[in-house]
């Protein structure tokens, strides 16, 4: 009789659905990072954990479907931190960066907050769809070129 181990196996990341979603712009990414010491001490006076605080400014950024009540205030300012930062200004022009904003945040806001769990899972699988769709009509709009390996 063999036995069987009983380690732990690494878990697998899922595959990128888009080939580029690899390296910087892996989807499913661990990262170790220091913390700037203030932001730390800021925290802790908040008695809010940082992984929170970067896990809600990504989420509000990203204009995402998942806890939007009472947030819009925070997207708008972060939206105009993005732009105030420069972000995308080489490729768009700040009219088309809130744009891209606007139409992040439709999409979001179809989620289906009352609806069973057949329709959360019609939902996920069009906006993951429309969202691919997006992308690429706004990555090709400003006629950008992937290397071959990335293609979309």
């Amino acid at each position: 009789m063999q036995k069987t181990s009983t380690r732990k196996q690494p878990q697998r990341k899922p595959k990128p659905e888009l080939k580029w979603q690899t390296g910087a712009y892996e989807r499913h990414a661990n990262f170790s990072y220091i913390l700037p010491y203030q932001f730390l001490l800021l925290c802790r006076l908040m008695d809010i954990p940082p992984k929170e605080v970067v896990i809600d400014f990504m989420d509000n950024l990203a204009c995402g479907s998942w806890n939007r009540e009472g947030r819009d205030t925070a997207k708008e300012h972060l939206i105009n931190y993005f732009i105030a930062l420069g972000y995308g200004q080489e490729h768009y022009m700040e009219a088309e960066i809130r744009q891209i904003f606007k139409e992040m945040d439709a999409v979001g806001m179809l989620f289906p907050g009352e609806g069973n769990e057949k329709l959360v899972d019609r939902y996920a699988k069009w906006r993951d769809k429309h969202q691919t769709w997006w992308f690429k009509k706004w990555f090709r709009k400003t006629r950008r070129q992937l290397s071959k390996k990335e293609v979309v």
